[in-house]
């Protein structure tokens, strides 16, 4: 934990101190801060407080005393709730705002993690209970060179697997026999465990009206066989497997015909366009040193689809932050399920997938990834798509 990092940050925000609190791991944002492996238990109330100047002081139950001892500051004990209200009273004697994981009207859910009443208690000592989200994502989401790598890894697996899975589609037509979504999907897990990779959840690979349902996922009993002159929509997501590995995540749109419809190939054209003006903001505002927020992207991406005449068949936002879990816990690129203020910083990475889906017809989503490096430099990790695969032997 860099400390001074930190109160760095507090000063620009202008912010007296951090609380961080976590009681069974309802805290999973400050248990990252504070490097707290996930074997450790944390079954009574603690608090790490993080002045903008001075040295941090830890408030700790007596029987999980030693929970902290791996962080600087001045450690405190207590056992009874009375202790602990008065131990707090003392810990923010004179402090005016204080961060905490809470986002004003929830919103930006992620973030909002503290419970009210816990908020009542800090406010009750004549504080101003203020949002981490600001600064929260440089200390839970930033990637290391090591990662990185990995995620290039990641991303190459995902792009074999995926060509294969196109490749299985093919072959099975050629020779008419029977393929369905849920063969696709099984193939493509097959595929990660070669590869020393793991996901969470499974890979999706809807047919037709399926890919109209962007969280579509095929079951052993309940899939749809695939057939010519099908459109198919796959999404796989995947990491090496060690626990410091992050994520890659794409989504790839395939028919099963000489060619695609003219509604089909007109809707693909909407949302890889609506993707490549989102990645050209970012280019722009970093190549002109300028900060871009990631409700900023969401709202040129889906204005892109509104003008296309598609607006209310776009039903997610625009991407998620990517880390050791696939949806992170940094800025997202959203401005519509929440408003996602949060900047896109160096260091960090994000998925970027409009879609638009049209029930009972078909959906068509373009996902690929997008890191940015130290120096600003955007890097879009995997080819993007700017057609459909056509997965028919002719």
């Amino acid at each position: 934990m860099n400390i001074q990092e930190i109160q760095k940050q507090l000063q620009f925000y202008k912010i007296d101190g951090w609380l961080l609190y976590d009681l069974h791991g309802s805290n999973p944002l400050a248990l990252s801060v504070m490097q707290i492996p996930p074997d450790v238990l944390m079954t009574r109330r603690c608090f790490y407080f993080i002045p903008a100047k001075g040295n941090p002081q830890k408030i700790v139950h007596k029987i999980e005393s030693h929970n902290l001892d791996h962080l600087p500051g001045e450690k405190k004990s207590y056992f009874s709730w009375k202790e602990l209200h008065h131990l707090l009273g003392e810990t923010l004697h004179g402090v005016n705002r204080v961060a905490m994981e809470y986002s004003p009207n929830q919103a930006i859910p992620t973030v909002s993690v503290i419970d009210g009443g816990l908020i009542d208690l800090i406010r009750s000592y004549g504080v101003k209970v203020v949002s981490s989200a600001p600064f929260l994502q440089a200390f839970t989401s930033l990637w290391s060179d090591e990662q990185y790598h990995l995620h290039k890894e990641a991303s190459a697996v995902l792009e074999k697997a995926v060509s294969g899975a196109w490749d299985l589609i093919k072959n099975h037509l050629a020779q008419e026999r029977p393929i369905n979504e849920y063969q696709v999907q099984q193939f493509i897990l097959e595929r990660f465990e070669k590869e020393g990779c793991v996901t969470e959840g499974e890979p999706i690979c809807g047919v037709n009206g399926n890919a109209a349902d962007p969280h579509y996922i095929p079951t052993k009993e309940k899939n749809r066989p695939i057939k010519k002159g099908d459109l198919i929509l796959i999404d796989l997501w995947c990491k090496k497997d060690l626990s410091h590995a992050v994520f890659a995540d794409i989504t790839r749109m395939g028919v099963a015909a000489d060619k695609p419809t003219p509604k089909q190939q007109e809707v693909f054209s909407f949302v890889r366009k609506a993707q490549k003006a989102g990645t050209d903001l970012i280019i722009k505002r970093y190549s002109e040193g300028r900060e871009i927020q990631g409700g900023e992207v969401d709202e040129v991406v889906r204005r892109v689809i509104n003008e296309g005449g598609y607006g209310d068949y776009f039903t997610h936002r625009t991407g998620h932050n990517i880390h050791t879990v696939n949806h992170g816990p940094g800025a997202n690129l959203d401005s519509i399920e929440t408003d996602d203020h949060r900047p896109l910083i160096p260091r960090t990475c994000f998925s970027i997938e409009p879609g638009i889906y049209l029930p009972g017809e078909f959906g068509v989503r373009l996902e690929y990834d997008v890191y940015i490096h130290k120096d600003g430099k955007v890097e879009v990790t995997s080819p993007p798509q700017e057609g459909f695969v056509i997965a028919k032997t002719l």
